[in-house]
């Protein structure tokens, strides 16, 4: 189950510092003026042997006039209704402001896990300072410094605690699909045109994410979990905060899933949106079909029509280029099936297992193709491969000087993998290690 983690409150508190830890990378800008953070930013973060995306707001604004501000408050709000847990940050140097209460008496009427965490918490004196926030009568409240980090580990403990196991079910071993990609782009009419024949054959599985709809799909040969996130209940203010719903949805999706279909609107073309969403499913290593949909209502199709759209295609998303896109029309069921079949295949591709002796044979064929360029005259030695036991296409190069290989070469051995071995539509894992 893809768990979200939102962290709120008002501007200049930390919340862009608890991100970047949470996440481990400096993604979030940090500058102490409010208002820095105007955009919902996300990543992924693990603990404890969980998984869980982490949403950094802007800062909770109340009465504000400014146009940017009313943005962040919105977002903010946004944020709270799609997270399933949320830290509540505030600042022990401010003591409780009526921002914060403001905030507050909002949080207290979610049903959802809220923790309120008191930021800049590193010296006994704030320590006592902090015990102020407990007025604003949340039960998990915590004392942190997000800065060095202390108190992060409990809230995380906390936090995880909270987090399902992965489900434990009959069909656990089926490949699992998602339709993603923008709103009204025709996932909920794909969805409609692959289950609407032999209703009978397909049973829908209750419990398993807040928003999504898993169906177990049993046709012509072929079972699987189809994840749909078309049919989300719709709430107040979507049609102004598209972009937020389109990627929250694909993020629940994607995040359980082996397989995504991303559609995309033929007219439309591949948006900056498609692009978010493609880069979050290649970032979590699933496999990727590309699916146009509505290409009936292209006009004056020419023989190179097709051809063109795809070049289009590969210049927005490269370099991963090697994936498959089909042209479709949910509405007339035109080659969905053929993407099904796609989808499956590609399945194949990422549950791939080569023995390493064989991928041995590779590497030397490789390596004499093309050594490895030196590194300050020191000749770099590769001396094996195996293939890593997950999910996804991973591969670990053993060496003597792991830090010094270039990034170019790693790019040549994964296009060489891609030659030699049918990967296409997965993206692929290259490491180096000392030998």
């Amino acid at each position: 189950m893809g768990v979200v983690v939102a962290i709120v409150g008002r501007p200049n508190v930390g919340k862009s510092t608890l991100f970047n830890r949470l996440i481990g990378e400096r993604k979030a800008i940090i500058e102490d003026v409010s208002g820095v953070t105007r955009d919902r930013i996300y990543d992924y973060s693990d603990w404890n042997g969980k998984s869980f995306t982490v949403v950094d707001t802007g800062g909770y604004v109340v009465g504000s006039n400014d146009v940017f501000e009313a943005a962040i408050r919105e977002q903010a709000i946004l944020a709270m209704e799609e997270a399933d847990i949320i830290l509540f940050m505030v600042d022990v140097m401010t003591g409780v402001t009526d921002l914060d209460e403001n905030l507050a008496n909002i949080l207290r009427k979610s049903k959802k896990p809220i923790f309120l965490v008191v930021n800049k918490v590193d010296s006994p004196t704030r320590q006592l300072m902090a015990n102020e926030f407990w007025s604003l009568g949340f039960e998990n409240t915590f004392f942190l410094s997000s800065i060095t980090g202390t108190g992060t580990g409990e809230i995380l403990d906390a936090a995880t605690e909270l987090m399902p196991d992965a489900p434990e079910e009959d069909d656990a071993n089926l490949p699992k699909i998602a339709i993603i990609g923008q709103p009204n782009v025709g996932k909920s009419s794909l969805t409609n045109a692959l289950l609407s024949e032999d209703r009978n054959i397909v049973t829908d599985i209750a419990g398993t994410t807040r928003d999504s709809i898993h169906s177990k799909y049993d046709k012509y040969g072929k079972q699987f979990l189809l994840i749909d996130t078309a049919g989300i209940r719709r709430k107040a203010r979507v049609h102004e905060n598209i972009e937020f719903y389109s990627v929250m949805r694909a993020i629940r999706a994607l995040e359980e899933a082996d397989i995504c279909m991303l559609l995309i609107d033929a007219q439309a073309g591949i948006e900056a949106q498609d692009l978010n969403i493609f880069s979050l499913a290649q970032k979590r290593n699933k496999g990727i079909v590309i699916l146009v949909n509505k290409w009936d209502t292209i006009e004056n199709k020419e023989t190179n029509t097709s051809k063109e759209y795809i070049e289009a295609i590969h210049k927005r998303i490269a370099p991963f280029v090697d994936l498959p896109i089909l042209f479709i029309s949910a509405l007339e069921k035109t080659r969905i099936f053929k993407a099904v079949d796609v989808a499956m295949e590609v399945f194949e591709n990422r549950t791939r297992r080569i023995k390493t002796s064989e991928l041995n044979e590779f590497l030397q064929e490789a390596i004499q193709k093309t050594p490895p360029p030196a590194h300050r005259g020191k000749q770099i030695k590769i001396k094996y491969v195996t293939q890593l036991p997950l999910a996804y296409p991973a591969f670990v190069f053993f060496c003597n000087h792991p830090g010094q290989m270039k990034e170019s070469y790693k790019h040549y051995l994964e296009n060489q993998l891609r030659q030699r071995y049918n990967f296409n539509g997965v993206p692929i894992s290259v490491f180096f290690r000392s030998k």
